[in-house]
């Protein structure tokens, strides 16, 4: 794929207030329509998410939603509007080898695809949108410190083992401050646990953390926990980039905590069901 199709907004109102400009429904109604040829074009009956960034609750519609899922056109066309719009999730889309899609700024949308591809959908228009082609390719993932282990069963078993401490499991599925779970894990549960967590995740273990509430962790990314912390999925809440204050914290209910900094000393990708880890993380210390 070596070449870029930049999809905008003709208007400036609507690239400067996205979904909150009166004529943005004319022109997501013009990009809904746009990439459906694209796609159609492109030959495209899946595309796969990657890169994904949920920055709150996902709705009902993407519950599930998680890197190295496959939706069909119509989805990844919602995903890409709302992408536009400034709601999110954000992804990049991919049909390998054919198309990639992913968000840019002020309500645009980029669209890598192929020279022979490029030319058939040259006569693409809208009133209310522009378009730019580029030669250009997508950006390759570039990692500093990637994460080579693999969540498989030797690892879980260790998990267990250290488990008849307190030990914590956080999943990140996605960027983003609603990307993740968190666990306490026990040599009973931990299987079940195993179980839960999406292909592709980020799985770090801290046992034994410090978990007291101090002064020094609010000037760091940290998370906090309600108490007590019981085996199985817990509640959270994540301070990238700290707090102000501990009360700012504790007055919500969030008594523990805990730096981000511990979670890169232990960390694994869960496999595909053919065992192959192709989730591709940085070390949480370069999150």
């Amino acid at each position: 794929m070596s070449k870029e199709l930049i999809i905008s907004p003709r208007s400036e109102r609507v690239r400067e207030e996205l979904a909150d400009a009166g004529a943005w429904s004319a022109y997501a109604a013009e990009l809904r329509q746009v990439l459906g040829a694209v796609i159609e074009k492109c030959g495209a009956d899946l595309l796969e998410v990657g890169g994904l960034l949920v920055s709150q609750p996902l709705p009902e519609v993407y519950r599930g939603l998680g890197n190295g899922a496959e939706v069909r056109p119509p989805q990844a066309v919602s995903l890409a509007e709302g992408m536009a719009a400034g709601h999110g999730p954000y992804c990049q889309l991919t049909a390998s080898g054919r198309l990639q899609i992913e968000s840019g700024w002020d309500g645009a949308v980029h669209v890598y695809t192929t020279p022979a591809v490029a030319v058939e959908l040259a006569g693409l228009h809208g009133e209310g949108m522009t378009f730019r082609w580029r030669d250009a390719a997508p950006e390759p993932v570039e990692l500093s410190d990637p994460v080579d282990a693999v969540a498989d069963e030797r690892f879980w078993t260790r998990v267990a083992e250290a488990s008849e401490r307190l030990t914590v499991v956080c999943e990140r599925w996605a960027y983003g401050t609603h990307g993740c779970r968190w666990f306490r894990v026990t040599p009973e549960n931990t299987a079940d646990v195993a179980r839960l967590l999406r292909p592709r995740s980020l799985v770090c273990v801290a046992t034994e953390p410090e978990l007291r509430p101090r002064e020094e962790l609010l000037e760091e990314d940290f998370t906090a926990f309600m108490a007590p912390l019981l085996p199985g999925e817990l509640v959270y809440r994540a301070y990238p980039g700290g707090a102000d204050t501990l009360s700012e914290v504790t007055d919500e209910g969030f008594v523990l905590m805990l730096a981000d900094e511990v979670l890169g000393a232990w960390c694994a990708v869960v496999p595909d069901a053919d065992g192959v880890a192709r989730g591709q993380w940085d070390s949480p210390g370069e999150l």
